[in-house]
């Protein structure tokens, strides 16, 4: 079919094809059409997996085994996948036509369509990461130095790595060893005094803004990153520490600006993408963060979640001594911020970064920063939000897809990063997984929704990711011996002595 049809790749807002791999791709015309080449499709596929380890990453028994048996490299890998991609282009009648040719995003939505339905789902993240990275990057909204790629910072991952073997605990095997004897204490201690280090500094680059001539503008603190990272309890201590040196603040939920439930499209099992920007209404957002700052009031509105909509409003003001806070999943979000200097506000974003590599190392496969977070939402979700771990699986296909859109690719903006992943995180979430009363599904409990290859794939890696790691017992995470109470992993595992609002 690509011998006998020139798809044309139509370029929109001079988006390089394919996945922007190729720096000779920006010198096309905005709006100019282009031979297709599918060669280019497979090398941005490549890449993308090379740039995670290779296409082992994403090595799957029972998924896509036959597909490593059959083409054993990663070349040829990627070209089967580039295949695939080409046929499911050909089965839109209208692409076999010159007067309507697939744009380039038609053709990344396609790739990722490929990836993700063959269970690569390492390299589809990678590729998404990467190709809204360029999406921003385009729009003016980061540069080049803030460009983040696959979303994995390589240099902080190092760091990570090294303190975590220098620990003991950078293997899973590792880690089982600490718990087993008793040396995670001191493991707990010295992660937590790293993370209350980082936060240290994060309060010194704000007190260091405030005090310089152009630093009397600073009127806003935004706390962002991915879901379950752990963003309360680090707007707590940031707060905490800077309320020390006299500066007051005004808190704004951002959840209260949610669409009525009714204006969110509900999918083929009822759920809802609450996880893009776009259930926001922004425009009034935006509006209303304008309007504080210039000192004015304005008619917050209260939202209901028990009702799904706004019941009521009331009015806020800043006062000028004040400085508005924020914790949300996605402070980054340009439109948010739209006509507000940047100069007025302090980025914070914390991200689960735990480095861990799976079994004794020997495969040099790292287990998933994202399983990490899941597993301590399903458990925040099962205990304080009345929704199933099951369900929770089911909708992580939105929260990823989100994260990967409006929060990773922008995180290189943040004027200072944190890493809310710890390595005892594991031990402590298992033991609300197994037992009498365990939360994590059965595989039967998966029949109804064999389509969702997402949520299989993710439930079989978190199962076996709690299943190999040594966990605390239930009586160890109750009580402060190990786990102090103002931990991050408290906002999941309870017994916290930070007070969680959207926990009570």
């Amino acid at each position: 079919d690509v011998d006998r049809v020139r798809f044309k790749a139509v370029e929109e807002s001079n988006q390089p094809p394919v996945a922007g791999l190729d720096a000779s791709d920006e010198l096309i015309v905005p709006g100019a059409s282009v031979k297709f080449d599918a060669s280019r499709i497979w090398k941005a596929i490549l890449r993308a997996a090379e740039s995670i380890g290779g296409c082992r990453q994403d090595f799957l028994p029972g998924i896509n085994d036959r597909i490593f048996d059959a083409y054993g490299t990663d070349e040829k890998i990627a070209e089967f996948l580039a295949d695939a991609v080409v046929v499911c282009l050909n089965s839109d009648p209208h692409h076999l036509i010159s007067n309507f040719p697939p744009t380039i995003e038609t053709i990344q939505d396609e790739v990722l369509h490929a990836l993700r339905s063959y269970g690569f789902q390492n390299t589809a993240d990678a590729y998404e990461c990467y190709r809204w990275g360029r999406h921003w990057l385009r729009e003016g909204a980061i540069t080049k130095d803030t460009f983040v790629g696959n979303g994995f910072p390589r240099e902080r991952m190092a760091q990570t790595l090294a303190w975590n073997r220098q620990h003991g605990v950078d293997t899973v095997a590792g880690l089982n060893e600490s718990v087993r004897s008793g040396k995670i204490r001191q493991v707990v201690a010295e992660s937590l005094a790293l993370y209350e280090q980082s936060l240290d500094e994060a309060a010194k680059k704000v007190l260091s803004r405030l005090n310089t001539p152009t630093g009397s503008g600073l009127r806003m603190i935004w706390v962002s990153g991915p879901s379950s990272s752990g963003k309360t309890t680090t707007t707590v201590k940031l707060t905490e520490r800077l309320e020390k040196h006299g500066l007051r603040f005004l808190m704004l939920n951002l959840d209260d600006y949610f669409w009525s439930l009714v204006e969110h499209p509900t999918d083929w099992i009822n759920d809802r993408n609450y996880e893009t920007p776009e259930a926001l209404d922004i425009q009034r957002l935006n509006q209303h963060l304008r309007a504080l700052l210039d000192g004015r009031t304005i008619e917050k509105p209260v939202y209901s979640f028990k009702e799904g909509r706004c019941i009521a409003s009331k009015p806020v003001r800043l006062g000028p001594d004040q400085i508005l806070l924020l914790d949300c999943l996605q402070g980054l979000y340009p439109p948010i911020t739209e006509g507000i200097d940047a100069s007025a506000q302090f980025r914070l974003y914390i991200e689960t970064q735990n480095v861990l590599l799976e079994g004794d190392g020997g495969t040099n496969r790292r287990t998933q920063f994202t399983d990490v977070r899941l597993i301590r939402r399903m458990l925040r979700d099962a205990r304080h939000r009345n929704h199933s771990p099951l369900l929770t699986l089911l909708h992580w296909h939105y929260v990823r897809a989100g994260e990967l859109f409006s929060i990773i690719p922008l995180s290189g903006t943040a004027d200072h990063a944190i890493n809310g992943g710890m390595p005892f995180d594991l031990p402590a979430l298992k033991p609300f997984f197994f037992g009498p009363d365990g939360l994590l599904p059965q595989p039967g409990d998966f029949a109804d929704y064999a389509g969702f290859l997402d949520a299989r794939i993710r439930y079989e890696r978190v199962k076996a990711l709690l299943e190999s790691v040594e966990g605390f017992t239930q009586e160890q995470v109750a009580g402060y011996d190990i786990i102090p109470g103002d931990a991050v992993v408290r906002e999941f595992v309870g017994g916290g002595t930070i007070k969680i609002p959207h926990n009570e």
